[in-house]
């Protein structure tokens, strides 16, 4: 169970982070903030925003690495934390970002992180 909710929240940190790193960029297209709206501003909610990513990330690898009982390396973790980060920041693009699109060399690049992931957990 402790490996699926490692999983778990290493999914839902990486959702918080996408839109901590990115959704600053969506909000300006809504005009939700301006390209007036002070930096400081804008990173202040870009950090509390990664607050709520930390509060799962930090769990996720803590319960989910093999010294704390858990059942991943470190190694292990950062590639499957690297991969999930890619999947959500695909989906993130595809669904707030109309105007971007997948082209051949992104399903390469997708196709090695999956490779990635596979020789990392090779005994």
């Amino acid at each position: 169970m402790n490996i699926w909710i490692t999983i778990l929240l290493l999914v839902v940190s990486n959702v918080f982070m996408t839109f901590a790193w990115y959704g600053h960029v969506k909000l300006q297209q809504m005009n939700v903030i301006t390209s007036n709206t002070p930096l400081y501003i804008v990173i202040l909610i870009s950090w509390g925003i990664a607050l709520l990513e930390y509060c799962c990330q930090v769990p996720a690898n803590r319960m989910g690495y093999l010294g704390n009982g858990g059942h991943f390396s470190l190694m292990q973790l950062k590639v499957m934390q690297e991969a999930i980060t890619l999947v959500v920041f695909t989906l993130f693009t595809v669904v707030f970002f109309k105007g971007e699109t997948l082209q051949w060399n992104h399903f390469a690049a997708f196709v090695c992180l999956i490779l990635a992931v596979y020789f990392v957990f090779m005994k």
